[in-house]
């Protein structure tokens, strides 16, 4: 399916600019080209069939059952709920109120919070399509583990008083959807596609430039020098590295894959997208609007922790 556009990137890189396909310069502008088209290609594909099946699953429907759920099965569904709802980040407060004004306790609430963004279904695809069967599924157990753990975690301090007062959430950020017709679903689909695209393009093409930077001047072994499965350091400084980086989820894929070719270890690149896509900072300063200070540190450090101890455990299973 990717060959043309390896034809393109090859015709373009070689030909046209004339670079050698044994340069660095050439080998890291080819990826460049041919990674921008395949990721494209692909966001429009995956981010268009999910807003689709979006539709299906409105925020009040989400909030119906989790809330019918029993305490342990409530965490699990709301993790599991939380991959296939992309909610967008306007919508995370008055999901959140949404939830606690429910009755839902709040630490289903959280494995709510916490598998949303770190299990991104668009990355979930894509790394099925470059990484295989294999990565993906480790990438979303994990994620889902650390979703369920980290919301009976916060659930059995009791923290329900480090809540923020707040009034109702605004309208001018909806989360109930209704659709009459395939018409309208396609339509949203091809919206919601679009400002995707329109918001995380930026993004995207940084993570694939560094990526091809480092597929192109770094050094073959060197990153796994420093960042191999025997280093423990490795992991939590992955970890710390990505929570002040704002990316989307598709943005830090080219990156892990440039790094996991050049030998760095998949825990390692794992700690350090999840740490990305679940612990950035603009999560933490759109959460402190209903959340005190202790709660969201309490919260980010239990994710942390979890996303620390998933990279050391993956580091040793596939090392």
């Amino acid at each position: 399916m990717f060959y043309p556009l390896q034809v393109l990137a090859d015709w373009l890189s070689y030909s046209l600019l004339g670079l050698s396909p044994e340069s660095l310069a050439g080998q890291a502008l080819n990826f460049f080209i041919f990674d921008s088209a395949k990721i494209f290609m692909l966001l429009a594909v995956i981010i268009f069939a999910v807003a689709v099946l979006r539709t299906f699953l409105p925020a009040e429907k989400v909030r119906e059952i989790v809330a019918a759920k029993t305490r342990l099965s409530g965490h699990c569904w709301a993790a599991a709920l939380g991959i296939i709802t992309p909610f967008c980040t306007c919508s995370a407060i008055p999901l959140f109120l949404g939830f606690v004004n429910a009755g839902i306790p709040l630490g289903v609430t959280f494995s709510f919070l916490v598998a949303s963004p770190m299990i991104n279904e668009v990355a979930l695809v894509m790394l099925l399509g470059m990484f295989g069967a294999k990565i993906a599924f480790i990438y979303a157990f994990s994620g889902f583990t650390i979703a369920v753990l980290a919301g009976l975690a916060i659930g059995a301090l009791k923290l329900e008083h480090l809540l923020e007062p707040l009034a109702a959430p605004s309208r001018n950020c909806a989360i109930s959807m209704t659709f009459d017709s395939w018409a309208e679903r396609f339509a949203y689909a091809r919206e919601y596609t679009k400002d995707i695209l329109n918001n995380v393009w930026p993004y995207v093409l940084i993570g694939i430039g560094i990526g091809a930077w480092i597929h192109g001047y770094v050094p073959q072994g060197l990153l796994a020098r420093y960042a191999g499965s025997g280093n423990w350091y490795a992991v939590p400084m992955a970890a710390l590295v990505g929570i002040p980086l704002y990316s989307n989820a598709a943005g830090v894929i080219p990156l892990v894959s440039a790094l996991t070719e050049k030998g760095v270890a998949l825990g390692t690149t794992l700690a350090f997208m999840m740490s990305v896509t679940g612990l950035s900072l603009p999560e933490f300063m759109i959460l402190r609007r209903v959340m005190k200070l202790r709660l969201l540190f309490i919260f980010f450090g239990i994710v942390g922790l979890g996303i620390m101890f998933t990279g050391f455990l993956f580091n040793i299973l596939l090392g």
